[in-house]
């Protein structure tokens, strides 16, 4: 860039959208971007048609009031300790501009949430990326010992994206029990709905326990609101009162606060979608399983397999089949639990790759 700006933004990388399904005279599928397969309820549809449009030329409530009571009813806070943001990537970015700054440090799992390295650096902070276990977990010795005098937040990522891992309870409080208490710790459950481990840390339940838990919830993935754009945060009211300052203004629309209030109304038919995802997610790892490849177990809407130098040379074998998929180079694949077609392409490629020998 030739204009004076800040000589570190030019080290960031862009944050990169899931790739669109592949261009071809048959039926192609987007399994790139973690998204609902399933299109809004009808309810919710009715709802933003009668309570939302007809106010499109007005501002929305900025603090989203009728959410946030909504919201602290269903968690069992106060309203106090709610925060909306346009997605809980918002959220997340409220809380770091809060706490970091210039010589600041941020802990967090890495391989992770591609957008944490792009926030913390605009932040002007710096990322402490402690890496992975070998399967794909958060090594939480590792982060502990990451934590320094300059660290500002630490990021748990349950389930992690993109490997799709959970967090054990015990786990979780055992960082918990070994950071700071002035030091917060954030929860990012972008995808809690689908994980159904027994052991798996409950975020709301620790941050009732511990006077320093942040958690970041999305209707993105789960109530299908991705193209809405909103999420909150739950957090102690000293928090939330500071994330607010740094908030967008207006930045959630009063479409999304009234499809997000319908898909609190119609929890319990979500919820059946969900228990469709989780069936089908399973169904694609048994089958996956059985032809040899090694996945972890996957308690998100997607799920993870690592290819190593072989990734790139997999991909073209999914783009022909018509499915785009997010890819990590040299590293591996994140498939999104998709329509049952896609699911069923998945399979079938990946059992392809199995016959040229790019079997993992």
């Amino acid at each position: 860039m030739a204009f004076k700006h800040r000589d570190d933004i030019d080290l960031l990388p862009s944050y990169k959208q899931g790739k669109p399904a592949p261009k071809s005279d048959r039926h192609t599928y987007k399994i790139s971007s973690n998204e609902n397969p399933f299109e809004p309820l009808a309810s919710v549809k009715e709802a933003i048609r009668d309570d939302a449009l007809d106010f499109i030329n007005r501002y929305p409530d900025m603090r989203g009031w009728g959410v946030v009571e909504r919201l602290a009813q269903e968690t069992g806070v106060k309203s106090e300790n709610i925060c909306l943001g346009c997605g809980s990537t918002e959220v997340i970015t409220q809380l770091i501009q809060l706490v970091a700054g210039p010589d600041d440090e941020i802990v967090y799992p890495w391989r992770s949430f591609e957008a944490y390295p792009i926030i913390v650096a605009t932040a002007g902070a710096t990322s402490v990326q402690v890496p992975l276990t070998a399967d794909g977990h958060h090594d939480i010795d590792a982060m502990i010992a990451a934590v320094s005098d300059k660290t500002r937040l630490v990021i748990v990522n349950n389930p992690n994206n993109p490997t799709s891992v959970p967090v054990s309870d015990t786990d979780a409080r055992k960082l918990l029990d070994a950071v700071p208490s002035d030091v917060l710790v954030l929860f990012d459950e972008a995808y809690f709905q689908f994980n159904t481990d027994p052991n798996t840390a409950v975020a709301m339940e620790l941050f009732h326990e511990y006077p320093n838990v942040v958690v970041a919830q999305t209707f993105s993935k789960a109530y299908g609101l991705a193209g809405l754009r909103i999420g909150y945060a739950v957090a102690p009211e000293d928090v939330v009162d500071g994330m607010r300052k740094v908030a967008l203004p207006f930045g959630v629309s009063r479409v999304a606060q009234t499809a997000a209030l319908a898909s609190l109304d119609a929890y319990d038919e979500l919820n059946d979608r969900v228990q469709v995802i989780i069936s089908e997610r399973q169904r694609v790892l048994t089958a996956l399983r059985e032809q040899g490849w090694t996945i972890p177990d996957a308690e998100a809407n997607f799920f993870w397999i690592q290819f190593g130098e072989k990734t790139t040379e997999a991909e073209q074998y999914f783009i022909k089949a018509g499915l785009s998929t997010r890819v990590f180079a040299d590293e591996g694949i994140r498939f999104t639990v998709g329509e049952a077609a896609a699911n069923d392409l998945v399979i079938q490629t990946c059992s392809r790759l199995k016959t040229v020998g790019l079997l993992v």
